[in-house]
């Protein structure tokens, strides 16, 4: 599978996914622990790629959505930015209404 295919299926199979450098627990920057930490606040549950353990979507996501830096937040298959966007919907409550609002719409049975 080409790497981009794989990046979609990723941004598309999850209501909330971040791609980060390490992990939310052990964050690898100062931006992906302040965003995954904005995430986890809102206390709805998310998928994360670690971008330093795949080489290839380190890469190329980039391209995928052309935002050349991490991490990257897509919240129900859109990108909603990197680290200071994600802050500043967290800030004012939209980050938690964005992602509750994905995570109920998976749950939904498709029809």
């Amino acid at each position: 599978m080409d790497v981009i295919e794989r990046i979609d299926q990723q941004v598309k199979g999850h209501p909330v996914v971040i791609y980060m450098k390490g992990t939310p627990q052990m964050p690898q920057c100062g931006f992906s622990m302040r965003a995954a930490q904005a995430l986890g606040d809102t206390g709805v549950s998310f998928a994360y790629v670690n971008v330093l353990q795949d080489p290839e979507i380190f890469e190329n996501l980039p391209r995928y959505a052309d935002w050349p830096t991490f991490p990257q937040i897509y919240v129900d298959g859109e990108l909603v930015g990197g680290c200071d966007i994600t802050l500043e919907l967290a800030a004012s409550g939209e980050l938690k209404t964005m992602m509750e609002a994905a995570a109920a719409k998976q749950e939904q049975p498709a029809g």
